[in-house]
């Protein structure tokens, strides 16, 4: 059987890609090292004393006391590795990643959720993404944009956007049919009901999602190193390359505390309702104002007739 060169064809369109839209590249390159670079910046130039207690009242107010002692003894302890820079690198590029890969995610789920052709044509595309080796995603990434930040970002975007798609349209999907239609029957429009009855019912989902665009964008950023993206990525990358084992147990257990951290805290926000202090706060402030009196003053009698 004669081989068919797939692989060759695959490469010359990403060469005729690179010569036909080098603006728009630029542009994109750009683009993403400003906002890198401006969240970088804003991360790493406060001392972590400054921000380890911004980061343990965040998870406070979100979470409860648990994650905040945790948050605390944990960025203490990167800190104390010498790995906060690296930590907060990784962090800003796990951030811009993951905001852009929403920001795509979610519409095209709500799409895919609203037309049955739109789940049948993304779901296909959607597997494929999800099961390319992640190596993979960072040859036309490098090819694009060269060595360092934005090859990682851009691949970790790429590399984190199903789960968004897919619990976004699950979510949207498992709204009950019935209040569907009771809005429907109110005379509401399909945006009115999409912005005020599916989503808001649909959020859990969503943010289950958006928890595990985070994750993945977090396990890519390691890989991502490789392409000189930066942060923990490149602490790991060269402790492998130098079978450095105590660097590299320093640089993993980094990413797992961040893990952690960024997991609870996505998983706290979807909770419903929340558990934080925050919540408590909130139901404190609106519990007088919602509460009835115990006793109602009773009519006065009338005056029997004579």
């Amino acid at each position: 059987m004669p081989r068919i060169e797939l692989g060759s064809y695959v490469e010359d369109f990403i060469t005729w890609l690179l010569r036909a839209i080098p603006g728009v590249l630029d542009a994109i390159s750009a683009v993403v090292t400003a906002i890198t670079d401006a969240l970088t910046l804003a991360l790493t130039g406060p001392p972590f004393w400054i921000w380890i207690p911004v980061l343990a009242l965040a998870a406070l107010l979100v979470r409860g006391v648990g994650l905040a002692v945790y948050t605390l003894l944990a960025f203490l302890l990167i800190s104390s590795l010498d790995l906060w820079a690296e930590t907060m690198e990784t962090l800003a590029v796990v951030l811009v990643a993951a905001v852009i890969a929403t920001a795509v995610g979610v519409p095209l789920g709500i799409w895919a959720a609203r037309k049955r052709a739109a789940s049948a044509v993304l779901r296909p595309i959607l597997d494929f993404m999800q099961t390319t080796p992640v190596f993979v995603y960072l040859i036309p990434a490098v090819f694009f944009f060269g060595i360092g930040a934005v090859p990682g970002v851009v691949a970790t975007t790429i590399f984190a956007i199903p789960p968004a798609v897919r619990l976004t349209e699950l979510g949207i999907r498992g709204v009950d049919p019935e209040v569907v239609e009771a809005a429907h029957a109110f005379g509401a429009h399909p945006r009115q009901i999409l912005r005020e009855v599916q989503l808001p019912m649909a959020l859990p989902s969503i943010m289950a999602g958006i928890n595990q665009v985070i994750m993945l964008a977090l396990s890519m950023v390691v890989v991502a190193g490789l392409a000189g993206a930066g942060g923990l990525g490149t602490v790991v990358v060269s402790a492998v390359t130098q079978l450095d084992i105590a660097a590299g147990f320093e640089g993993g257990l980094a990413v797992v505390l961040l893990a952690i951290f960024l997991d609870r805290i996505t998983a706290g926000l979807a909770q419903r309702p929340l558990t934080g202090y925050w919540t408590k706060l909130r139901n404190r402030q609106s519990a007088p104002a919602t509460a009835r009196p115990a006793t109602e003053p009773t009519p006065a009698a009338a005056p029997a007739a004579g």
